[in-house]
């Protein structure tokens, strides 16, 4: 007999509403805790992360120009954020033609579903470090939409 892994969908987006997130996964969200980075920007925005290799994520912008990305740091990877109201929805990464990401669990209307945050430093990982990490652990279905005119 083969068990079949079944997914859970949070939804979320920014304070305006002119963003919206889909994260799909199949872990158990009580024993998931967000990895809350210590970088000044991740800091600035009270964010912690969520990902799931297995799993997927949908970013849905109302409009062009609501989605904007900021790299800071190592610049390897984007964050995205509501053009609108400024919060951070999630952060990317590019690699060989995928983009890997994480969402920002501050955006999801489902938090109190998750275990409790855990400190991260990714700061303190090379650029290799942080790819290889980033390949092991984040969605790598991410699907950054823009609809509307």
């Amino acid at each position: 007999m083969t068990q079949v892994q079944q997914s859970t969908t949070l939804h979320g987006g920014c304070h305006c509403g002119s963003i919206r997130v889909e994260f799909t996964t199949v872990r158990d969200l009580a024993s998931t805790s967000p990895r809350a980075c210590d970088c000044s920007f991740c800091q600035k925005h009270g964010a912690a992360y969520i990902s799931d290799p297995s799993g997927a994520l949908r970013v849905v912008a109302a409009k062009p120009k609501t989605l904007h990305s900021y790299r800071q740091g190592s610049e390897l990877a984007r964050f995205q954020l509501c053009g609108q109201c400024g919060v951070l929805v999630a952060v990317t990464f590019e690699h060989k033609g995928s983009t890997y990401g994480a969402v920002n669990v501050g955006c999801l209307d489902e938090l109190g579903l998750l275990g409790a945050r855990v400190p991260a430093s990714p700061q303190l990982l090379s650029p290799q470090e942080k790819v290889s990490r980033w390949l092991r652990v984040w969605v790598p279905n991410v699907q950054l939409v823009v609809s509307g005119t």
